[in-house]
């Protein structure tokens, strides 16, 4: 069995009783043969009466109704399954926050927990089962064969060892093929889904065409993988079903010619030819059937492969799982890095390097350079989402790691250059940080965040928006993001990651004014390019190729004096 996957059904209750009740009603139902073929072989062979047909009826509808209660509950185990890992993959997920998600394209971490974990059914439904059939029939048919006919039980005793040698020899080539055939599967999920995505950028610069030449040419690879998956499949077939009739001929011929001589009995010889196949059956499916879940197995293996990825932060820790941490003190907090170093898996540059820093309590830093200066990767070291190699992050003093990050976040307010909306209402999306909020409160943070063009829809705060804010301009998307934040007064520390980039100037001035309204008696990081930013900020600190090279206070006419404390490395 999968490790992972026995440990995760393990974990989950109500999966060890339905997978239990699975491997019980498969294990009965396949030692009820052994009942069916005694009294199959007595009736036709006249040792039992007519009478003996109605517990035959019998058996066989026990075995129907046992075959039945395994296909349910083998199917509420197998979404059980898929619901808890999906669960798990979707939280790793979030954990690892947008720096870490830039290592996995989108349109495969799609294709994974979609499709992908549904290759899971015939793993679970299929292969499972059949293995505990297997460990138990064939060991149950071969002890009644010794009992009734030593001869055709040594016979099957030594051919029987060779459906699992022979199917192990396939199976490995079976693993390698299908791993392929998904590893095409997702790149081809994530290609087509990037270039959906791009298609409007495309078009305007006439790239659309090229990019369908190379979806084909991917979902040409991803067909020829296919095929030659099921090519393998077909040998298996060939292969088990082969194995099985010679051995089973080894069994029937001897069994015919003793029954000719008159040294065999007609009971026993029915038995024997009725009980022989029985024994290979359960390896024979079980062989077909690991091919099927092949496919599963593959997406488990790259779900896994998430879940406990080298080199990726600890998981954050919620409300449940942070008891005995500190809870972060209320009020807008001093916020400082000391000594921090940050490198990414498998880059040798550091992003972050030997970088100190204070940001006072209700101070409104800029943060600018060129990209890929280092600038967004400080904002996720705010955020949690990334953990510092050396140094660390201070809250108020206390080490961010020691803090109980669910509360922590729940004092944030970030603004993303890109903020995503969903394909729900536009209160539904200002929503999204205070799932509690009324639609008055709705109204006001929209108010403040200069989203005036909401009443304007056709259904207002009601208006459904498409996905990505589809059918909105960027600056429409913008000021729904600052009415997110808006809508999270509790909020003492506010992120903003570039907010008026693709802007136009009139969308920069609304944005302008909201940020401004936003930061008031709030620590403010705002990683900004444009003038108009910067100049809502107290302190300007340049960042160039992971190092804070100048920190410069300015003078502002609305702000207190700053709070400055520490040094920037590099200065």
């Amino acid at each position: 069995m999968h490790k992972d996957l026995l440990r995760l059904m393990r974990a989950e209750r109500s999966v060890r009783r339905h997978l239990a009740v699975t491997m019980v009603a498969a294990v009965l139902a396949g030692l009820l043969v052994l009942v069916q073929a005694e009294l199959l072989a007595g009736v036709l062979s006249g040792r039992f009466t007519a009478v003996a047909l109605a517990g035959l009826v019998a058996v066989v509808g026990v075995r129907a109704l046992l075959a039945g209660t395994q296909g349910v509950f083998a199917g509420r185990t197998a979404t059980g399954v898929k619901s808890a890992l999906r669960h798990r993959l979707l939280a790793r997920l979030r954990d690892l926050g947008p720096g870490r998600l830039t290592r996995h394209r989108s349109g495969e971490l799609v294709t994974l927990a979609g499709r992908g974990l549904d290759g899971l059914d015939a793993y679970l439904t299929g292969y499972l089962p059949a293995i505990a059939v297997a460990g138990v029939v064939p060991l149950a048919v071969l002890v009644r064969l010794f009992a009734a006919d030593l001869a055709s039980a040594l016979i099957v005793l030594i051919t029987l060892p060779l459906i699992p040698v022979f199917g192990a020899l396939v199976g490995m080539t079976t693993k390698a093929v299908t791993e392929r055939q998904f590893l095409a599967l997702s790149r081809l999920g994530g290609h087509f889904l990037d270039a959906v995505r791009g298609l409007p950028t495309l078009r305007a610069f006439g790239r659309a065409r090229y990019q369908a030449g190379v979806i084909q040419q991917v979902a040409d690879a991803h067909r020829s993988a296919t095929m030659r998956t099921l090519r393998v499949a077909f040998l298996s077939s060939l292969v088990l079903e082969l194995c099985a009739s010679l051995s089973l001929a080894l069994v029937a011929v001897p069994i015919g010619l003793r029954l000719l001589g008159g040294s065999l009995d007609l009971t026993t010889a029915l038995l024997v030819l009725l009980l022989a196949p029985e024994a290979y059956l359960p390896l024979r499916a079980m062989g077909t059937r690991f091919h099927a879940s092949m496919e599963g197995v593959a997406a488990a293996d790259a779900a896994f492969a998430v879940l406990d990825g080298e080199g990726e932060p600890e998981p954050a820790r919620g409300p449940a799982d942070g008891a005995g941490r500190e809870a972060p003190p209320p009020g807008a907090p001093e916020i400082r890095l000391e000594k921090v170093t940050v490198r990414y898996p498998g880059r040798d540059v550091a992003a972050l390097e030997d970088v100190s820093l204070t940001i006072g309590p209700g101070e409104r830093v800029a943060l600018v350079g060129e990209s890929g200066g280092g600038k967004s990767t400080l904002l996720h070291l705010v955020l949690g989402f990334v953990q510092p190699s050396q140094g660390r992050v201070l809250v108020d003093g206390t080490d961010l790691r020691e803090l109980d990050l669910g509360s922590w976040r729940a004092r944030l307010a970030f603004v993303a250059q890109r903020p995503h909306l969903f394909a729900t209402s536009v209160a539904g999306n200002i929503r999204l940080g205070a799932p509690a909020a009324s639609l008055e409160e709705v109204r006001r943070a929209a108010a403040a965040a200069h989203a005036d063009f909401v009443a304007a829809l056709p259904q207002g705060f009601d208006t459904v928006v498409g996905e990505r804010g589809a059918n909105l301009s960027a600056g429409q998307r913008q000021r729904i993001a600052l009415a997110r934040a808006f809508c999270r007064p509790a909020a003492s520390v506010l992120l903003l990651d570039e907010p008026t980039a693709r802007l136009d100037g009139r969308s920069e001035a609304a944005v302008v004014a909201a940020t401004s309204d936003l930061a008031r008696g709030r620590t403010a990081v705002i990683v900004a390019h444009r003038p108009a930013m910067i100049d809502l900020a107290d302190r300007v600190i340049r960042v160039h190729e992971g190092r804070v090279v100048s920190d410069t206070t300015r003078v502002h006419h609305e702000a207190e004096p700053a709070v400055r404390s520490g040094e920037g490395s590099g200065r």
